[in-house]
C-alpha cells in the first residue's frame, strides 16, 4: 500500500483515496455513483474488445467469426448507433443482437461554434448526465480533439472550472471512444453539407477534458486500446495524450503497464513550491513536488514523446522571475518540454491571467535556462472551452453551430 494514503478499486476499476482526514481543500474525491449498469437490453458493445465482441456475438448468434468482425467494423469504423444499420446482418440476426445488447452511443445536446473555429460539443449520457469535449482545429491539417474521462472531476484544481460540479462517476471506455466518434460524425457531416470530397480527420486526441484520466484508469486504457485499433478510429498512439494532475500510483502503473511508451503523458505542475501547490493543487498534499517529478523521471523512456508539463500562468501566484528560476532548476536534465498557459478566466475563480508581458518574460527567462516552451494560445474561450474552462458553461458569445 502506498504510504500517502490508502488506496482500493472500485468503480470499474479507478482508484479512489480515503480523505475522510482531510480539512479545506480535499485532494481527491469519490464519485456519487459508480459506472452505469447495464440497462434492460444489456451490455453496450462499443466497450467491448475484439476478442470479448467475439465471444459474445458467438453466444449470442452463433456461426462465424466474421459475423463478429463486422459487427466491430460497424461500431468503430462506420460508427452507427443502432443494430438496424448493419446491413449485412440478416434481420434476425440483427433482432437477436438488439434483444441482447445495446450499441446506443452519447446524444448530441449542443455543438457551440467559436469566432476561431474552435468547437464546443454537449453530449448527454444514458443516464442523464451532460459532458463536454472540444474539436480544435489545427494550424496545419485535421483537427485535434480533447475529450473527457469523468463526469465532473474527482480532484478540485482551485484553477479549472470541471472541479466546481463535483465528481458524479467515471466515464465508461465506450462513452470515451464515442466522443470521438460524435465529433468524427459532425467532421462529416459538415463535409457532405459543403459537398467536400473529403471529411477532414482527428489527427491528434488529447485527453485533457473533464476528470483525471488516471484516475479512471482501467478504463482509459480500454478506450485507447479500441481508439489506436486499425479497423475503427485508428489514431496512433503517438498522436495521443494523456494528462494527469499528478497521482503517483497512477503514473507509477501508466509505466508498468506499458502505456508510457505508446501514448504521451503531460503532468499539470502549475507550481514550483509546495506551499503554492497545495492550495493551487492540493493532490499536492498527497504527492508532493519532489514526489511527482521523480516518479515521471523513472518512467520508461518513450523514444517518440518527451513528457510535456502543463504549467497555468497564474497572476502574481506563480508567474514571478523567482518562479521560473525554480522551475529550470526543478527540469534541469530531464529533457521535458513546457506547455505555458495563460489562465482562462471563469466565474468564481481566485485568479486573474498575466499580462502579456509578464508571460513574456516568464517564458523567455525559461528559453534562457534552457527549458523548451511553448505558449498555449487560447482557443474557444469565448465559449468556455479553453482550458480549464469546462463546466457545461454556453461562454460569453456562443452560438449554436
Amino acid at each position: 500500500m502506498h504510504p500517502s494514503g490508502a488506496w482500493h478499486h472500485a468503480f470499474g476499476g479507478s482508484l479512489v483515496l480515503d480523505c475522510s482526514t482531510m480539512s479545506e481543500l480535499v485532494a481527491i474525491r469519490r464519485p456519487r455513483t459508480g459506472l452505469p449498469r447495464t440497462d434492460e437490453t444489456g451490455p453496450n458493445l462499443r466497450g467491448m474488445s475484439p476478442d470479448e465482441l467475439a465471444a459474445f456475438v458467438q453466444q449470442t448468434l452463433g456461426g462465424p467469426r466474421y459475423r463478429a468482425d463486422q459487427v466491430y467494423e460497424w461500431l468503430h469504423k462506420h460508427r452507427v448507433t443502432s443494430f438496424e444499420a448493419m446491413t449485412n446482418l440478416g434481420k434476425a440476426q440483427r433482432a437477436a443482437l438488439g434483444e441482447a445488447s445495446t450499441v446506443r452511443g452519447l446524444d448530441v445536446d449542443t455543438v457551440l461554434r467559436s469566432v476561431d473555429g474552435t468547437r464546443k460539443l454537449r453530449l448527454r449520457t444514458s443516464d442523464g448526465h451532460q459532458i463536454e469535449s472540444v474539436l480544435i482545429p489545427n494550424d496545419g491539417r485535421g483537427f485535434t480533439l480533447c475529450i473527457s474521462s469523468m463526469v465532473g472531476c474527482s480532484l478540485t484544481c482551485q484553477f479549472c472550472a470541471t472541479q466546481t460540479l463535483g465528481f458524479q462517476r467515471n466515464l465508461a471506455a465506450w462513452e470515451i471512444v464515442d466522443q470521438v466518434y460524435r465529433a468524427q460524425t459532425l467532421l462529416a457531416d459538415d463535409a457532405a453539407a459543403d459537398d467536400a470530397q473529403w471529411a477532414p480527420r482527428i489527427t491528434n486526441l488529447v485527453l485533457m477534458g473533464m476528470g483525471e484520466p488516471l484516475h479512471n484508469f482501467v478504463q482509459v486504457r480500454r478506450a485507447i486500446d479500441l481508439l489506436t485499433d486499425d479497423r475503427g478510429a485508428g489514431i496512433a498512439g503517438r498522436r495521443i495524450t494523456v494528462s494527469t494532475a499528478g497521482l503517483v500510483p497512477a503514473i507509477e502503473r501508466f509505466g508498468r503497464e506499458g502505456l508510457a511508451e505508446e501514448v504521451g503523458l503531460a503532468v499539470s505542475l502549475n507550481a514550483t513550491t509546495d506551499a503554492v501547490r497545495d492550495q493551487v493543487m492540493p493532490i499536492n498534499t498527497k504527492w508532493n513536488i519532489e514526489t511527482l517529478l521523480a516518479t515521471v523521471r523513472a518512467l520508461p523512456a518513450n523514444r517518440r514523446r518527451r513528457i510535456t508539463y502543463e504549467y497555468v500562468l497564474l497572476d502574481g501566484v506563480n508567474d514571478t522571475d523567482a518562479d521560473a528560476a525554480r522551475l529550470i532548476g526543478l527540469l534541469e536534465g530531464s529533457g521535458a518540454h513546457v506547455n505555458a498557459i495563460p489562465f482562462n478566466p471563469h466565474a468564481g475563480a481566485p485568479y486573474g491571467r498575466p499580462s502579456a508581458q509578464r508571460v513574456s518574460r516568464f517564458v523567455e527567462r525559461l528559453r534562457r535556462g534552457g527549458v523548451a516552451v511553448h505558449v498555449r494560445t487560447p482557443r474557444g474561450d469565448d465559449i468556455g472551452a479553453a482550458c480549464g474552462q469546462l463546466a457545461l458553461d454556453a461562454g460569453s458569445s456562443a452560438q449554436p453551430s
